[in-house]
C-alpha cells in the first residue's frame, strides 16, 4: 500500500468514527458513559452554542497553539494553551478532554476519539439534556448562518433552519450581518418570529439612534424570570464591509447595556445573562464595569473555556464564559435561584463527539435535504493533503499558509495577505481537500481578490495596525480574530511593544523592505466599497485552481514572524 493510500484509509477510518485506539478510549469511558456525569442541577438551565459558522457536519478543529495574551491577560484565561491549559484546568491529559481543549498531538487524537460536533448528535445532545432539564433555555451567540458553501448560496437558509429544528430559543449576531440588513431582518421578522428572539441591545439606526432589535427578553423558567440581553458583535462595520450595515451603528455601548440590565432588573428579572459576541477579553473588561450580570455567556473569539472566570465588579460580580467554536462545544449553565437570588451554580463545557452520540434523524434528514442541490460541486476532489491542515493560531495555520502560496502562484505576487479568520475545520493527513472544505474557509459575501502595489511604507502600517487589534493591552481597542497572514514576506513583531512599534525587520528575499519602493501584494477579502465595485475572482476558484493544479498538498514551511519580547508564555507552544 502507497504512503497516501495509507493515510487516506487512516483518515476514513476516523471520519467513520472508528477509534483506533481502543483500549485508551475505553479507559476514558465511551458511548453514554461519558455523559453520564450530567446530572440536573437547580431549577435554570441555559444551553448554549455558538461560533458554529455553519458546520452542519461532524468535524475536525485544532485548537491554537499560539494565544498570546497581553498586559493583564497574559497566561490567564482564555490565553492558554496545550499543557498549560491542562495544568491550569485540572484535565488529565490523554483524555477526551484533553483532546477537545487542545492542540496536543492533534491528528492522532483525532483518530482516535472521532469528528467532533454536527447538528445531528448535536441536536441529540441538547434533546437529552433539555428532557433532563424542563424549561431548559438554547442560547445561540452567533456567527451561525456563516462559514460553508451551502450556508453562502442559500444566504444562511440552511442555518436558520437547522436552528429552528435545534430548537434554539436566543440569538444575536455578527458574521450573520454580512448577508446584509435586509436579509437579517427578513429573517428575524419571518423566519424567527414566535420562534426565536434575536437580541442586539448595541445595534441602533444611524439617522435616530433607535433600536433594531430588542435588547433584551425575559423567559421564565421554572417559575424563575430571567433575562437574556443581547450584545451583537461592537465592531462589525470595521471588521466586515461597513456598506452590509450602512444604516445601522454599534459599538459596545456601556451605557446603554448598563441601563437594559436595569430595566430587566426592574421589570422582576432574578437572573441576567449577556448573550455576547464581543470576545473573551472584552467581556472580562466589560464585567468588571457593568453591573447587574450575573453571567456572561461568550463568543467570537472562538475561545474554549472550561469554567468560567469570576470579575469581581462595584455591584458584586459577574461570571465570565466563552463556549469555542465550530460545533465542538455546549455550554451547561444550571442555577440554583432561591428566593430571588443565586443561591449556587454548576457549569460545563461539554464536549460534542460525534461517535458517542446517535445522529437525530430529523436533523440529519434536515442536512441531506438541503445539501442535495449542492452536493456534486461541495463532493469534487481538488487534492490530498499529506499533512494536518488547520487554520487557528495567532500568526499562521497550514490551511492558511496553503491560500497565500495558490494568491502568491495564481496571481505571479511575491507578497501575499490573507485575514487572520479564526473560522474553518481541519484536514487530517491523507484526506482528500473537496471544494466543500475550501469554502469552508473562504466562503463570505465578499470573496474578492485583490492584486495591488503598495510601499513598503503601507505594508508596515498595515501590518501595524492588525497587530494592535489583536494585542492592544485595553480589550476595548481588540477587534478579535488573529494576526494578518503573510507569503512571501518576513517579519519580527513584538506583541507588547507600542502601536507602531511592534513590526521591525521587514525583509522580502532576505533584502530589507524599503519605506519607499513599491511591491506587489495579492490579498482577498477588502472591505471597501470600491473593491466591490471593482469585482474580482473569489479567492475560492484562485485556490480550486491551485489546488487541481498540485494535485497533491506536501508539508510545507509556515511563515511566522520572529517573536520578540515574548519569552516563555502559557500562550505560546511553536513545537
Amino acid at each position: 500500500m502507497k504512503r497516501r493510500d495509507f493515510l487516506q484509509a487512516l483518515a476514513a477510518a476516523a471520519v467513520a468514527g472508528l477509534p483506533l485506539q481502543a483500549a485508551r478510549a475505553a479507559e476514558d469511558g465511551v458511548g453514554d458513559r461519558f455523559y453520564d456525569g450530567l446530572r440536573p442541577f437547580g431549577n435554570v438551565a441555559l444551553l448554549h452554542i455558538t461560533d458554529c459558522h455553519a458546520q452542519l457536519r461532524p468535524t475536525y478543529f485544532r485548537e491554537p497553539s499560539v494565544n498570546l495574551g497581553v498586559g493583564d491577560a497574559r497566561g490567564k484565561p482564555p490565553h492558554l494553551v496545550g499543557e498549560a491549559l491542562l495544568k491550569h484546568f485540572a484535565i488529565a491529559p490523554g483524555t477526551r478532554d484533553a483532546h477537545a481543549f487542545t492542540y496536543l498531538d492533534f491528528a492522532h487524537a483525532a483518530r482516535t476519539f472521532g469528528a467532533m460536533g454536527g447538528f445531528a448528535p448535536l441536536a441529540t445532545l441538547v434533546r437529552r439534556l433539555r428532557g433532563e432539564r424542563p424549561g431548559a433555555l438554547l442560547l445561540d451567540g452567533g456567527d451561525t448562518w456563516q462559514g460553508s458553501g451551502t450556508a453562502l448560496w442559500t444566504k444562511g437558509q440552511d442555518m436558520v433552519d437547522a436552528a429552528k429544528l435545534l430548537g434554539v430559543d436566543v440569538m444575536t449576531g455578527h458574521w450573520e450581518f454580512t448577508y446584509g440588513a435586509a436579509r437579517v431582518k427578513q429573517i428575524v421578522d419571518r423566519d424567527f418570529a414566535g420562534r426565536i428572539d434575536f437580541v442586539a441591545q448595541n445595534v441602533r439606526t444611524a439617522d435616530f439612534g433607535d433600536a433594531v432589535f430588542a435588547p433584551y427578553v425575559i423567559r421564565k423558567i421554572n417559575g424563575v424570570p430571567v433575562a437574556v440581553v443581547g450584545q451583537a458583535f461592537p465592531y462589525t462595520p470595521i471588521a466586515n464591509p461597513r456598506y452590509f450595515v450602512a444604516d445601522w451603528t454599534f459599538g459596545i455601548q456601556e451605557e446603554n447595556l448598563q441601563k437594559a440590565v436595569d430595566d430587566a432588573r426592574a421589570k422582576d428579572a432574578q437572573v441576567v445573562v449577556l448573550l455576547s459576541h464581543n470576545g473573551m477579553d472584552v467581556d472580562l473588561k466589560l464585567a468588571s464595569r457593568v453591573t447587574g450580570i450575573d453571567v456572561i455567556l461568550g463568543g467570537h473569539t472562538h475561545d474554549a473555556v472550561p469554567q468560567p472566570v469570576r470579575i469581581a465588579n462595584r455591584g458584586g460580580s459577574t461570571l465570565v464564559t466563552n463556549a469555542g467554536s465550530n460545533g465542538k462545544f455546549v455550554g451547561l449553565l444550571e442555577l440554583d435561584v432561591r428566593g430571588g437570588r443565586i443561591a449556587d451554580l454548576r457549569y460545563r463545557l461539554i464536549p460534542v463527539f460525534a461517535n458517542l452520540l446517535a445522529a437525530d434523524r430529523d436533523m440529519e434528514a434536515l442536512i441531506t435535504r438541503v445539501r442535495a442541490p449542492y452536493a456534486a460541486k461541495l463532493g469534487e476532489k481538488l487534492a490530498v493533503t499529506e499533512e494536518l491542515l488547520y487554520r487557528r493560531g495567532n500568526f499562521n495555520g497550514t490551511l492558511d499558509q496553503l491560500l497565500l502560496d495558490a494568491l502568491m502562484a495564481e496571481k505571479n505576487a511575491p507578497i501575499a495577505f490573507s485575514p487572520g479568520f479564526r473560522f474553518g475545520p481541519s484536514l487530517l493527513p491523507g484526506e482528500p481537500i473537496r471544494y466543500e472544505d475550501l469554502l469552508d474557509h473562504t466562503a463570505i459575501t465578499y470573496p474578492y481578490v485583490t492584486v495591488t502595489k503598495m510601499t513598503g511604507d503601507t505594508i508596515k502600517t498595515i501590518l501595524e495596525d492588525v497587530a494592535d487589534n489583536l494585542f492592544n493591552p485595553d480589550p476595548y481597542y481588540q477587534q478579535g480574530g488573529d494576526m494578518v497572514r503573510v507569503g512571501g514576506l518576513r517579519y519580527t513583531i513584538d506583541p507588547n511593544a507600542a502601536m507602531g512599534r511592534r513590526i521591525t525587520h521587514m525583509e522580502l528575499d532576505g533584502k530589507p523592505i524599503e519605506a519607499s519602493g513599491r511591491y506587489t501584494v495579492a490579498g482577498w477579502a477588502p472591505v471597501g466599497e470600491d473593491a466591490r465595485a471593482a469585482g474580482g475572482e473569489p479567492v475560492w476558484e484562485v485556490a480550486a485552481r491551485y489546488l487541481r493544479a498540485q494535485k497533491t498538498i506536501t508539508p510545507r514551511k509556515l511563515n511566522v514572524p520572529k517573536l520578540e519580547g515574548v519569552g516563555a508564555d502559557p500562550g505560546l507552544a511553536l513545537s
